[in-house]
């Protein structure tokens, strides 16, 4: 499993079209084949910075994915309102944090 974070820098006024664009196209992430969760996450001191979070089946199920015409889509729409270069982490669960029984 492959936990992935994207962090997305808008500018102000581009974030009500940034999460037009996110909830339009987030349930055909979701259904994409390999992917079992995608949220968005908003920074809590900078109301411009977002945060995907998803989670693949591997690393293999994630580039499906971008390089698919969906990816290419949503991206185009996206990165146009970026106010800087987004950042990515692809994350592989070391601990879980869990208590063990």
């Amino acid at each position: 499993m492959i936990t992935r974070f994207v962090k997305l820098t808008f500018e102000p006024e581009k974030i009500a079209t940034f999460i037009d664009v996110f909830e339009s196209s987030k349930n055909l992430i979701r259904n994409f084949e390999g992917c079992h969760h995608l949220e968005l996450l908003n920074d809590v001191n900078q109301p411009n910075v977002f945060f995907t979070l998803s989670k693949w089946e591997s690393e293999e199920a994630l580039n499906k994915y971008r390089y698919s015409e969906l990816f290419r889509s949503v991206w185009a729409q996206t990165k146009i309102h970026f106010a800087a270069k987004p950042e990515t982490w692809s994350l592989h669960v070391s601990s879980t944090g869990e208590k063990e029984f």
